[in-house]
């Protein structure tokens, strides 16, 4: 079987789609609104009626647990908000200077490959680390994006430790996907011990700046944006609304 690393990870549209709206937002935004507005867009670009679409954000504080959570893995229930949603996934951490990045991307349009989707979208992420230097690698039995930690102690099997700086998590409707990764930026990482992140006790978490990297989100963003043109296509950019 092909491993993610050996899928051809272009995911470029048919010859003749409009670009994908690039949308920033600002100001925090509730997790319930996000998803509100999700609902509302997936359901316009399935019917034709909107272009696919990026949409960058920040949310408060929270926790949200994917279709395979555990509840022994939510160790701090009461700590923050916690919501229950429909990607894929287990339990995972959204606050204040971590980048989410949710991506409606119409697969029809592309290629109906799940696995090249995401595949894709680490790709994304990988690309938009190594323009700063840093070097992300996916891992075939755990989805999301590592880095090597060679300076903390190994694993119990001698390995060399590694921490995760980015997770996905995505659900498909009508070949139209959902939700999409988050990148730590700069976040308090002390609200990752609520949770175990993703269900998985053995590795850590990171983010730019634990990794030394002091970056504006907006310089990240820029990253971003180049690094998914190379995959995904052209955007263009769409105000917040």
């Amino acid at each position: 079987m092909l491993t993610r690393t050996d899928l051809n990870l272009t995911m470029l549209p048919i010859p003749g789609s409009p670009p994908v709206r690039w949308r920033i937002s600002d100001s925090l935004i509730p997790y319930d609104e996000a998803i509100a507005t999700m609902e509302r867009e997936v359901a316009d670009i399935a019917e034709g009626r909107a272009d696919e679409l990026v949409w960058l954000l920040e949310h408060p504080p929270l926790y949200t647990a994917g279709t395979s959570a555990n509840a022994a893995d939510l160790i701090e229930p009461d700590r923050f908000p916690v919501f229950a949603t429909g990607r894929g996934g287990e339990y995972t951490y959204h606050g204040p200077g971590q980048r989410v990045a949710y991506v409606m991307l119409d697969l029809k349009r592309r290629r109906q490959d799940v696995r090249a989707y995401v595949a894709g979208l680490e790709e994304v992420i990988i690309r938009c680390l190594a323009s700063m230097n840093v070097r992300g690698e996916r891992r075939e039995d755990r989805v999301g994006v590592w880095v090597r930690r060679p300076e903390k102690p190994p694993l119990p099997d001698g390995t060399i430790a590694e921490d995760k700086i980015a997770a996905l998590g995505i659900r498909l409707r009508r070949w139209v996907s959902f939700h999409g990764l988050s990148l730590n930026v700069n976040p308090d990482l002390s609200h990752f011990s609520g949770i175990v992140p993703c269900g998985i006790s053995a590795y850590g978490v990171t983010s730019l700046e634990d990794l030394g990297m002091l970056v504006m989100m907006q310089d990240v963003d820029m990253r971003l944006r180049e690094a998914f043109e190379e995959v995904f296509g052209s955007t263009v950019t769409e105000r917040d609304r």
